[in-house]
């Protein structure tokens, strides 16, 4: 994905191959899945800080257990990941596992078993081959490398059609500092906190309380603006190391010199991430930025947005290039949002469809049409009830969607 241009003074775009100084990265095939690579390992040189936020779900996996344990001492070297078997209601048996992941990694990385966050994707309810991940783990930490991050990528994957990586380069308190970033997620995302998994690094010096701050701003402005299906997942993690290489002044806190600059090139990488999530969901042939303005209240311009982003209806219209403005204000109104229909307007792909209680007319219907077989396109809605706004990014419904999910374990 082309990475937009930096503002002034801003964050520049980065090669996320090249890695982040004291990282290293590995992405291999142990055996979990029959071909593809399963099988990542991420590890900082040295202790950094780590914040976390992770799902909401009252079912959760072993491997999530596991990282809200570890991530309030706010430090660690690294973290384990495997794709294929998402360890979730494995009972005694699951903790067992993933406490064991943490503990092969440290002894290849050579650190302390609870300095290692682990996470899984995959079938829920089967047990990890945990003989495989034990020769799996030791060579991972052979194959570590400061240019593996793009490696790593591809191991995580479970549905995704491409691997998905984003980076920057930032001055920070007059020092360059890199921010650099792997997710996975094609299906089963509706974010809460987090979504699906996603592991970001920096050379930056931050402390784990202002990380940990700064991590939760950034995941609401973008993990959290992306919905597939509407369906939260009980794997989600989002984790960032900061090792403090760079050498700037530790930042601690919004008045830090350089805090602006490093949550601002979090953000951007965070925001391609979901971008990238919306455009692989599963299934998906096109890209769906949804704007909400006007709203009275942000929790009724979000409200009106998910509900957009989250139809079925409005989905399956969107695949098949239909401009049909009707479907988007019935599931507005069926969540029960406050809009102003004598004021209102309705744009698809920039092209005013609705406006002032009425339709815009054939001849807007057929240019929304064109614009709509783009594989990036917009809604935007203004509700003409107040001041407040929201976005979120999604996709289509496709055949595929169905196709995928009908034969997800068979």
């Amino acid at each position: 994905m082309t990475a937009r241009k930096p503002k002034r003074g801003g964050a520049a775009p980065a090669d996320p191959a090249e890695g982040v100084p004291g990282f290293r990265f590995a992405g291999i095939h142990c055996g979990i899945k029959e071909r593809d690579p399963d099988l990542a390992l991420i590890a900082s040189d040295l202790s950094a800080s780590v914040a976390g936020v992770f799902t909401r779900s009252t079912v959760v996996g072993a491997p999530v257990e596991w990282c809200r344990a570890r991530v309030v001492s706010g430090r660690g070297r690294g973290v384990v990941v495997n794709s294929g078997i998402s360890n979730v209601a494995m009972g005694v048996r699951g903790r067992r596992d993933a406490e064991a992941m943490a503990r092969h990694a440290a002894r290849a990385v050579g650190c302390e078993a609870d300095e290692i966050y682990v996470a899984s994707t995959g079938v829920i309810g089967e047990p990890l081959p945990m003989a495989v991940l034990r020769r799996g783990i030791p060579e991972a930490a052979s194959q570590l490398s400061g240019e593996g991050m793009l490696a790593a990528a591809e191991a995580i994957r479970t549905t995704d059609t491409f691997a998905k990586a984003a980076a920057r380069r930032v001055r920070v308190g007059g020092r360059w500092v890199r921010v650099a970033g792997i997710a996975k997620g094609s299906g089963m995302i509706e974010p809460d906190m987090a979504t699906m998994l996603s592991f970001m690094t920096s050379d930056a010096a931050v402390a784990p309380r202002a990380l940990q701050g700064m991590l939760r701003r950034v995941a609401d402005r973008s993990f959290n603006r992306v919905t597939i299906d509407g369906e939260g997942s009980t794997s989600d993690s989002v984790l960032v190391f900061a090792n403090g290489l760079a050498g700037n002044a530790v930042i601690r806190g919004p008045a830090s010199p350089g805090a602006a600059a490093f949550e601002g090139a979090l953000l951007e990488v965070a925001e391609d991430l979901a971008r990238m999530l919306a455009r692989d969901g599963e299934g998906a042939t096109k890209l769906v930025t949804v704007e909400v303005s006007g709203a009275r209240s942000g929790a009724e311009a979000e409200r009106a947005a998910r509900r957009i982003a989250n139809s079925l209806l409005v989905k399956t219209a969107i695949f098949g290039g239909d401009p049909n403005w009707g479907r988007i204000l019935q599931t507005i109104g069926a969540g029960r949002v406050a809009i102003d229909l004598a004021r209102s307007e309705v744009k698809l792909c920039g092209v005013s469809v609705f406006r002032k209680g009425a339709s815009a007319g054939p001849a807007a219907r057929r240019r929304a049409e064109v614009r709509l077989a783009d594989d990036e396109i917009t809604i935007a809605v203004d509700l003409a009830r107040g001041r407040s706004r929201a976005r979120i990014w999604t996709c289509d419904l496709s055949y595929d969607y169905v196709k995928i999910n009908a034969e997800y374990t068979t």
